[in-house]
């Protein structure tokens, strides 16, 4: 059972095939004698659905073991207060199927004592390779005396180094996260992830195109670049430009359509990188900015940079490459401290952003975070009030910027049938699960995995009525045309 991000689902498909080749069998819930749960632990909401889940797996009479970002973040705590499941670190994905025979034995193992995993790589990312292989690091001081062996690498089962496809499928669909880097160099104020991810670390190149290429001869044609910063891609491989180079060789994969990237971080996006995904063919024009607040002040103290100004500014340069570009943020509201001028700061931006996607949340505090010390807190009942003004005012300006569309050409990905000669799909400035779908109406067949250009038509909220120009409906609408 899978929690969490695209990143996690990565994880869980790893898992899976480290179980199977150990010999494990996959089985539906209701028949499996041992339950894995891949846990997140990114904030509140989220630590207790993880926990829900881990007791209602418990109740099913089935062995539990959790593993993920709340596994690996509170290790020994979890454990003694969850005694219905084993917990499970990073380090023992290498050895998951032995873990899992303890598991099933009942063979109790003392749960990890939770660390920081930033300490795990060197500081210097230029060593991070090497340390992650094994080999001594340019400095000289064996990696063995610096972290664990690459089978315990600190952020991933089976996507760090070594090559080769370890991924086996847990869902179908023609949409695949595919995993380019773990960990995250950033200290915003806020976040915990690095802790328990540890420090950023690239996939090399060659890695990743082997299981594009894998993952196309399964039936994906969309692949949405996952990591927790991509914008960074290449900087521990000596060359920040190197997801320029890396995006039109995923792209002319045979059997890929679309290439999405997710986390971009605006300080970090780079006008050359700009450029190559507003104009690179098969690789949507799709910018998931990681913005959080759009006063200065506030990101200041989140330990991130920017404004409103530098903000749309950024919009401008990339509405400049790619007029239609689509572009989605999330955004924090309640940080300590946050006033009345600081939320007119995020209204404007909001107002004057054009944003297609727009993602409200509240702050709360997370362990071990320089935010969860700061003055200035503002109690829930406040924090909630401000989440419903802005997913109000969020709402209706995603709605503004899909009516905007109506009219425009886009390119949507089919993925399924939703009845007689209409199918749903993404244009290029949808994400999945996230950002909203586009109906197709055609008087063709299609099939999931197509491609089609359509005519924007209308729009509900964020999703968007579309018609196939290739084939089109009789005008005025009513049932397409039979097939001879």
């Amino acid at each position: 059972m899978t929690l969490g991000c695209a990143r996690n689902e990565v994880d869980s498909e790893e898992l899976a095939a480290r179980l199977t080749a150990f010999g494990w069998s996959l089985a539906p819930a209701a028949d499996a004698s041992v339950i894995l749960v891949n846990t997140c632990g990114f904030i509140q909401a989220a630590k207790q659905e993880s926990i829900a889940e881990l007791l209602s797996a418990a109740d099913s009479g089935a062995k539990v073991a959790a593993v993920g970002c709340l596994a690996e973040r509170y290790g020994a705590e979890l454990a003694a207060e969850l005694p219905e499941a084993q917990v499970l670190s990073f380090d023992d994905y290498g050895d998951i199927g032995a873990r899992l025979d303890d598991v099933l034995a009942g063979r109790r193992r003392p749960a990890h004592v939770a660390r920081d995993r930033r300490r795990l790589l060197p500081v210097a990312p230029a060593d991070r390779q090497a340390a992650a292989d094994g080999r001594a690091p340019a400095d000289g001081q064996p990696a063995a005396d610096r972290q664990p062996t690459a089978a315990a690498w600190p952020a991933a089962p089976w996507t760090g180094q070594g090559g080769g496809v370890s991924r086996r499928r847990l869902s179908g669909g023609v949409v695949a996260p595919l995993k380019i880097a773990s960990g995250c160099d950033r200290r915003c104020s806020f976040c915990a992830i690095p802790s328990f991810r540890g420090a950023f670390v690239s996939r090399r190149p060659a890695d990743i195109v082997a299981e594009a290429r894998w993952l196309a001869g399964t039936g994906v044609r969309e692949l949405v670049l996952v990591s927790e910063n991509s914008t960074c891609y290449g900087k521990d491989l000596g060359n920040l430009r190197l997801l320029e180079v890396l995006l039109p060789e995923l792209a002319a994969i045979d059997g890929i359509e679309r290439i999405r990237i997710s986390y971009l971080q605006p300080a970090e996006l780079r006008p050359g990188l700009i450029q190559v995904i507003a104009s690179t063919p098969g690789v949507a024009a799709y910018f998931d900015l990681s913005f959080q607040h759009a006063s200065g002040r506030v990101l200041r103290a989140m330990r991130r940079f920017g404004d409103r100004h530098r903000f749309l500014a950024l919009l401008d340069r990339i509405r400049d490459a790619s007029p239609a570009a689509g572009i989605r943020s999330n955004f924090i509201v309640g940080f300590p401290g946050e006033t009345a001028a600081d939320l007119r700061e995020l209204e404007l931006f909001l107002d004057g952003a054009g944003l297609d996607a727009i993602g409200i949340f509240g702050y709360s505090d997370e362990d071990g975070t320089e935010a969860a010390s700061m003055d200035g807190k503002l109690d829930d009942a406040e924090i909630a009030r401000r989440v419903g003004d802005f997913a109000g005012l969020a709402d209706e300006l995603m709605a503004q910027r899909a009516a905007d569309r109506i009219g425009e050409t886009v390119d949507v990905m089919v993925e399924s049938a939703a009845g007689r000669g209409v199918f749903e799909g993404r244009a290029a400035h949808q994400a999945p699960e996230v950002d909203g779908v586009t109906t197709v109406r055609s008087a063709r067949p299609l099939a999931a995995g197509d491609m089609v250009r359509a005519r924007v038509t209308g729009s509900d909220g964020v999703d968007l009525d579309g018609v196939d120009l290739t084939a089109t409906v009789p005008a005025g609408g009513g049932d397409p045309p039979r097939s001879p």
